[in-house]
């Protein structure tokens, strides 16, 4: 079987408001401060500090995004930039899709923690379940809500 690849990331209309009403309340009084004939040299850092900051800020939330796959092996995730981990089958007691309430549930989108364990969310409400044998709950938003139900029910002999 072809394994699900998905890839998601902010996106929304809304995270792109929220990126361009920051960038303008940072460039405007940037502007302003920088066209003033008062201007000195020693105003140049303190001044420019927060802009860098700022656009790292908007950098880092671009770059943000959930990869998952799955496959014969298991499901196998990233949250870039930070590290890939892989849940195998035989570690696995359930796995299905489901809806959720990202902030009921898990008090928002990320990487999140909740009373119902661990979530790796981006945008949506629905949601890849998996519940390792150990007891500990993870899920992993999906925005292919079908295609995931089908590949997990061609590996469902991998794992119970």
């Amino acid at each position: 079987m072809k394994p699900f690849k998905e890839t998601q990331r902010f996106d929304q209309w809304w995270v792109k408001l929220i990126l361009i009403i920051v960038i303008a309340a940072t460039a405007i009084p940037l502007y302003m401060v920088f066209n003033e004939a008062a201007f000195r040299e020693e105003m140049f850092w303190p001044v420019l500090i927060p802009v860098l900051i700022t656009v790292g800020a908007i950098l880092f939330i671009y770059m943000l995004r959930l990869e998952t796959t799955i496959d014969a092996k298991g499901i196998h995730y990233r949250f870039f930039p930070f590290g890939k981990k892989s849940l195998f089958w035989h570690d696995i007691s359930e796995c299905y899709v489901r809806a959720y309430s990202p902030l009921k549930e898990y008090g928002g989108w990320g990487i999140r923690w909740g009373f119902n364990g661990r979530a790796y969310n981006v945008k949506g409400n629905k949601g890849i379940q998996v519940i390792l044998k150990s007891g500990k709950k993870i899920l992993f938003g999906t925005q292919k809500e079908s295609e995931a139900k089908n590949v997990i029910l061609s590996y469902k002999d991998n794992f119970s």
